[in-house]
C-alpha cells in the first residue's frame, strides 16, 4: 500500500496573491508546516519552498511552488522525481470552485475540472493517481466571473468558513500519515 510521502499546496506567489481564494493551497501548507512545527525553506532546485519530516512512517516532504498556479507541475515532477516519489505517493492541496464553501472532499485520481494548477501537475507526472484535498470556495454563478472571483481574497464569513475545514483537515492528517484514506475521506466528508 502507497503512504503519502508529499503534500503540495497551490498557490501563486507573490503578497498580492496572499489569503485569496486561489491560494488556499499555501494556507493549508503554511498550516500544517506550523502544527508540525517545521519551517519552509526555498528550494532553487525544486522550485518552491520545502520543508522535510521524518514521521514513524518515513520522510515527508511539504512543498509551496514558487512558480506560478498554471505552472505548478514543474515544481512537483522536479522533487517527485530527485526523491523518487510516485503520483500514488502526494497529495495535492487546491481551491475547488465546484464545492461550496465550508466544505472539503478528498479523492485520489480523476480529471482536473479546468484547475490549472491540476492540469499542469498532470501533465508533467505523465498521471492523474495523486491524491487530491480540494477545498470548497463555491462559484461565482458566472464563468465569465472566475479568474477576479479566485483571485479576490474571500469575504469574512467565507474565510471562517476556510478556516474551520483547513482546520478539521489537519485533524485528519494523523490518519493520512498512516495510509488510512478511507477514514480520512470519511471523516472530511462527514458534516
Amino acid at each position: 500500500m502507497s503512504r503519502i510521502k508529499l503534500i503540495v499546496g497551490l498557490g501563486n506567489p507573490g503578497g498580492e496573491y496572499e489569503h485569496t481564494r486561489h491560494n488556499i493551497g499555501f494556507d493549508f501548507i503554511d498550516e500544517l508546516t506550523y502544527c508540525l512545527k517545521l519551517t519552509l525553506k526555498p528550494e532553487k532546485k525544486f522550485f518552491g519552498q520545502i520543508a522535510k519530516t521524518t514521521l514513524p512512517e518515513g520522510d515527508l516532504w511539504l512543498l509551496k511552488p514558487s512558480t506560478y498556479m498554471n505552472k505548478s507541475g514543474t515544481s512537483v515532477q522536479a522533487l517527485a522525481n530527485f526523491y523518487k516519489i510516485k503520483p500514488n505517493e502526494i497529495l495535492v492541496v487546491h481551491d475547488e470552485l465546484d464545492i461550496p464553501c465550508g466544505q472539503v472532499k478528498f479523492k485520489k485520481g480523476g480529471g482536473n475540472g479546468g484547475h490549472n494548477g491540476l492540469k499542469d501537475i498532470q501533465s508533467w507526472l505523465g498521471s492523474a493517481d495523486f491524491y487530491r484535498l480540494r477545498i470548497g470556495i463555491g462559484h461565482p454563478g458566472d464563468r465569465n466571473l472566475v479568474v477576479h472571483y479566485v483571485l479576490q481574497k474571500p469575504t469574512t464569513q467565507e474565510k471562517n468558513l476556510i478556516e474551520l475545514v483547513i482546520n478539521k483537515s489537519l485533524s485528519v492528517m494523523p490518519k493520512l500519515f498512516t495510509s488510512e484514506f478511507n477514514v480520512v475521506q470519511q471523516l472530511l466528508h462527514s458534516k
